[in-house]
């Protein structure tokens, strides 16, 4: 009787960590530091730049929706500004944007910052191409399935040469390993959400330039905290990536030599 008494009592167990349709998902997100950033930088501040940082960020789901936002600390400020020779070098990291998505109208809207300047940012969300495996592993005891996936992304680089700001755009493509779990049947995630069939508890972008990991789950959540953010402009994101495209090259035509800037990711 004990013995089926104790295996009823995993089998709910299982049965209630398999529904979990709502909750609370804390990450850590380490990010390295790319080469690139050092280049034509003066070797003072080269050299107060760390080879990498940590971020924890909050993702909050439940009634199909989800918001995703960065969980501030002093240490988060500190690993961002670097000062030398009159200089000041401010990383730009994206860590005051906050993302809400809404799964059953297919929507995302995000709150962008440049410049110090804030934007509420509309899109549709959009579907990946992943490849689903059949390797799995465990993490903070869920069963996770491994996907792999690609994606196409412009970056800009803002750089100082002989004085003069630079910007440059590059293409990137990005090989994502995800690891998801249906156990948490919610298409959540960092980086990308409404594309896998399950909640996504770590991913490995660019074969260890960014990886997100899990540290913390819990059922418990304030749903009415998910909801579109409204501080700012309201824009689409093709009127997005045009404002963000003027107001970089005013900075860049303004910018007067030896004194601070940012550089994007």
């Amino acid at each position: 009787m004990k013995q089926l008494l104790l295996f009823a009592g995993i089998f709910f167990s299982i049965c209630a960590q398999a529904q979990v349709k709502e909750g609370k998902i804390i990450y850590e997100r380490v990010t390295q530091t790319p080469a690139r950033m050092f280049a034509n930088l003066d070797p003072h501040i080269a050299a107060q730049i760390p080879k990498s940082r940590t971020d924890q960020f909050e993702l909050l789901f439940g009634n199909n929706q989800s918001l995703w936002q960065f969980i501030p600390s002093a240490a988060n400020e500190e690993q961002s500004t670097f000062s030398g020779n009159g200089m000041i070098v401010r990383m730009a990291t994206g860590n005051n944007e906050i993302a809400y998505f809404d799964f059953e109208k297919g929507v995302r809207v995000d709150q962008r910052e440049v410049m110090e300047k804030t934007f509420i940012v509309t899109d549709t969300i959009r579907k990946g191409s992943w490849k689903l495996t059949d390797e799995t592993k465990t993490i903070l005891n869920y069963t996770v399935r491994k996907a792999i996936g690609q994606r196409i992304s412009t970056r800009t680089s803002m750089t100082m040469e002989n004085g003069e700001m630079k910007r440059q755009e590059y293409q990137d493509t990005s090989v994502m390993i995800a690891w998801f779990t249906t156990e948490i049947p919610v298409p959540v995630g960092p980086d990308t959400q409404g594309q896998l069939p399950g909640a996504i508890l770590e991913m490995d972008i660019s074969n260890g330039e960014i990886v997100y990991k899990a540290v913390e789950v819990s059922p418990k959540v304030n749903t009415g905290k998910i909801k579109e953010p409204k501080d700012g402009k309201r824009i689409t994101s093709a009127e997005f990536a045009i404002e963000r495209t003027r107001m970089i090259e005013e900075m860049r035509k303004n910018m007067p030599v030896r004194n601070s800037f940012q550089i994007r990711n």
